[in-house]
């Protein structure tokens, strides 16, 4: 038969003395430390995270969003060739993300009996890989003339889009 010790069934607490202070540190200071938590989150006197009350932070924070560019309405017109080199080429020149070479009339071939209108609206719109190029450093109809001047190149015949006449 086995010994057993009374001493082996007892606890780390061995006197009411004991006891009261285990009861004081589990429940008493656990809500003095909530009652310090709560006076810290709600002090209005402690830096947000990450930031700082620079001027130069300020001023970054409230910058306005959007910005105004304003342009001459009355400047030439850029050629279709002159828009091609400057944003099409990087693309077309090379197939780039499966665009179409330039003068390649077998991969313009499907695109060009879908019709222009149906080119420039992807071409400022976008799609696919190519984003869109409607709203950039080029007004809707110098897009459209570097549509004609790529599927001219290809076979097409579409005629060179003009500047709608403002009365």
């Amino acid at each position: 038969m086995s010994e057993h010790h009374e001493e082996d069934h007892t606890g780390p607490i061995k006197t009411p003395k004991q006891l009261l202070l285990a009861v004081f540190y589990s429940f008493v200071v656990p809500v003095f430390v909530i009652i310090g938590l709560v006076y810290y989150v709600t002090s209005a006197n402690k830096p947000a995270a990450g930031s700082s009350n620079t001027p130069e932070s300020i001023a970054n924070r409230i910058q306005k969003v959007g910005a105004l560019e304003i342009r001459d309405a009355n400047r030439a017109l850029k050629s279709g060739e002159e828009v091609f080199k400057a944003q099409c080429t990087a693309c077309h020149t090379s197939g780039a993300a499966g665009a179409p070479k330039f003068g390649d009339t077998g991969a313009w071939g499907a695109r060009i009996k879908l019709g222009y209108d149906t080119l420039l609206t992807s071409a400022l719109k976008g799609k696919g890989a190519m984003g869109a190029q409607g709203g950039g450093d080029f007004d809707d109809v110098e897009v459209g003339r570097a549509v004609v001047y790529m599927t001219n190149a290809a076979g097409s015949k579409f005629a060179e889009p003009k500047k709608a006449e403002v009365k």
